[in-house]
């Protein structure tokens, strides 16, 4: 097998992954409500006991009658279900902390200091209406290799517009060089898991042809600074799936002056052609 034939079945697998991700049963079709708690008590839609947050934690407090079980090695004895005033630790933490209540899960998250619970409803219509993602075919040419350069002082926070109207900092670590269509262009990144980069991005498709932004990971570069930027798998951010995702919109300069054809467009309901 060749090397573009290695990539191409690489990239294959990755789009399947991407679709069974999407529409697994809480994936991020299956989000129906992130609401945002204070300090006093309220009842959100659909869920029994009251909710709160206190001290970096979501607060519940419900009746066993209520049915909502912790989910995973937190579950009780016998799998009993919540009783009294509970603390769920958020997204953040290192051991998070979440709970279900019947088919739904429910997930505490943590954004700049606020915290919320989100929802995940395995019935949500967009799940159920779900039928793919669509994406451009895979072309080599738009894999290309660039140069990592960090930023002189260390990683920097830019404040930038969020998919829900907010503004919120966006932690970013450099700038990628590299040439697309015989151009030179640049890219300011972020840092991700494993030393690896990411970058939010439009392009002339942006809005029309594929959704209004993507995301990109580029592998973790070598001690010169040398990664690839591979197009083919840019990824539609989280909101392209659900409205009650936050995701932050490109910073300034990350809009490519070119059409790039490549890597996923918009997600394909049933009924609707890809």
């Amino acid at each position: 097998m060749t090397a573009a034939e290695t990539a191409l079945e690489s990239w294959h697998r990755w789009t399947e992954a991407r679709t069974a991700a999407a529409g697994a049963p809480h994936g991020p079709l299956a989000l129906v409500g992130t609401h945002w708690l204070g300090p006093d008590r309220e009842r959100i839609p659909g869920l029994p006991g009251e909710w709160w947050a206190h001290d970096g934690t979501v607060r519940l407090h419900a009746e066993a009658a209520d049915g909502i079980l912790p989910e995973g090695d937190a579950s009780p004895p016998g799998g009993a279900s919540l009783h009294g005033e509970v603390a769920l630790r958020p997204d953040t933490h290192p051991e998070p902390q979440r709970a279900t209540h019947g088919e739904l899960r429910l997930v505490p998250i943590e954004r700049e200091g606020e915290l919320a619970l989100r929802v995940f409803d395995p019935a949500a219509p967009a799940r159920t209406a779900f039928a793919g993602i669509d994406t451009y075919p895979y072309a080599p040419d738009w894999a290309v290799p660039a140069v990592f350069t960090p930023f002189e002082h260390g990683d920097q926070a830019l404040t930038v517009p969020n998919a829900d109207g907010r503004e919120r900092p966006l932690a970013l670590a450099g700038q990628i060089a590299f040439t697309l269509c015989g151009e030179e262009h640049a890219l300011t990144v972020g840092r991700s898991t494993g030393g690896r980069l990411s970058a939010v991005i439009a392009d002339t498709t942006s809005g029309h042809e594929t959704y209004r932004f993507r995301f990109l990971t580029l592998p973790a570069p070598d001690a010169d600074g040398r990664t690839v930027l591979d197009l083919n798998r840019a990824f539609l951010p989280p909101c392209a799936f659900a409205d009650h995702f936050i995701c932050p919109f490109p910073p300034p300069g990350n809009k490519l002056p070119v059409a790039v054809e490549a890597g996923e467009r918009h997600v394909v309901t049933k009924g609707e052609p890809a």
